[in-house]
């Protein structure tokens, strides 16, 4: 059987069968692979991504055997993978942050000005809407991102992040009074309303 004899069947099905044939895995992979690195580079940039989004294929690849198969869709699963594999990357960021701070500021380099200067540039944009994500607890952020950036439903969020509808709509509704509290005059809620 080949990938594209699988392209009318629901992910359960898919993932049951690649149990036996391993290469049909690659049909899930080409149906959510772009949602899950869009989500990856929004959370940890486009450098790290694409590592994180392997690493997230491969996990589920080798954990296939323990999908539920009443899940016809296999991305909220997918999502919650890379979401756990979003805290462990910041988990190890913060360590190397740590021990870089430990170690002192390295040597001076050629073109550290011009580096630092397009940095602040490009950062100063999304000062404000950073400030405000960072105000919220990872929880609260996972959620919120989840849902605002990805496009999930409560019951997605609540299955890609192994929690209740009920968790998941209290962590967005803390989430929403953060981000509105810091942004202020800049509330992106306002603004969908004014267009929507």
């Amino acid at each position: 059987m080949t990938p594209e004899d699988t392209d009318a069947d629901d992910d359960a099905s898919v993932i049951a069968r690649s149990r036996r044939e391993p290469s049909l895995f690659a049909v899930i992979f080409d149906r959510h692979s772009r949602h899950i690195h869009r989500y990856l580079v929004r959370r940890l940039g486009p450098v790290v991504a694409d590592d994180v989004l392997a690493d997230t294929f491969l996990i589920a690849f080798d954990k296939r055997a323990k999908f539920d198969l009443a899940h016809p869709d296999a991305r909220p699963w997918l999502y919650g993978i890379a979401t756990n594999l979003v805290a462990r990357q910041r988990r190890v960021e913060v360590r190397e942050l740590k021990l870089r701070m430990a170690v002192g500021p390295p040597a001076d380099e050629i073109g550290h000005a011009d580096r630092v200067a397009d940095q602040v540039s490009a950062q100063a944009l999304g000062k404000r809407l950073d400030r405000a994500l960072a105000t919220l607890r990872p929880r609260e952020r996972d959620v919120l991102l989840l849902v605002a950036a990805e496009g999930l439903g409560y019951q997605e969020v609540a299955e890609a992040l192994a929690i209740p509808v009920g968790t998941v709509k209290s962590r967005l509704n803390r989430a929403r009074g953060r981000v509105r509290a810091e942004l202020g005059d800049l509330d992106p809620v306002k603004e969908t309303s004014r267009h929507g």
